[in-house]
């Protein structure tokens, strides 16, 4: 009868653990907006979306990347979605930094999403150089740096070995005597 009521009561934690991340998640996809999907790289700014399989005219629509003061898809940089049935695509190179709204259209009329992005300055590596002279050579380590060594740089004796491998295998065992020691029922 114990034992029955302990594998109900873990069944069902391990169940409500389970279900946790599944109903955390099923919150979170509601907020994020997952038909478009925009990426900045350097200057280049890149929206893929799936939404907008259909062709029209041979084309599946316009993507437009607005600036802080344009209100409307015309006003953007446009440009045409590539791509397959799947998956679809646009670019744009040579964006200044700032933040900007990508508006995808599909060629049948509707919007697959707006998202925004920030573009940021693109920094590039500075070398500097410093040499210093010393006179002396007291400055520099005898025997060189032990980098990466850990504890290994001190070579100990047996003694000091077998001291551990005692300990260890008192820690081993004590374990094991508790764990042994919890399995058995206390009967009153």
């Amino acid at each position: 009868m114990r034992m029955t009521q302990m594998l109900v009561r873990s069944g069902l934690t391990v169940a409500a653990a389970a279900a946790l991340p599944l109903t955390l998640t099923a919150t979170q996809a509601v907020a994020v907006n997952t038909a478009i999907n925009v990426t900045t790289s350097g200057t280049t700014v890149q929206v893929t979306t799936s939404d907008c399989a259909t062709r029209s005219n041979g084309s599946m629509g316009n993507a437009s990347l607005l600036s802080s003061g344009q209100a409307n898809f015309a006003q953007g940089r446009q440009a045409t979605l590539s791509g397959t049935s799947t998956s679809q695509a646009a670019a744009w190179s040579s964006v200044t930094t700032g933040t900007y709204t990508v508006i995808v259209v599909c060629a049948d009329g509707t919007t697959a999403g707006t998202q925004a992005v920030t573009v940021s300055p693109v920094s590039s590596p500075t070398i500097s150089a410093t040499a210093t002279a010393t006179a002396t050579s007291s400055a520099s380590p005898s025997r060189g740096v032990m980098g990466g060594m850990g504890g290994g740089t001190k070579d100990y004796g047996a003694a000091t070995y077998a001291a551990g491998g005692v300990l260890v295998a008192a820690g081993v065992g004590a374990t094991v005597w508790v764990l042994r020691r919890r399995a058995k029922p206390h009967r009153l």
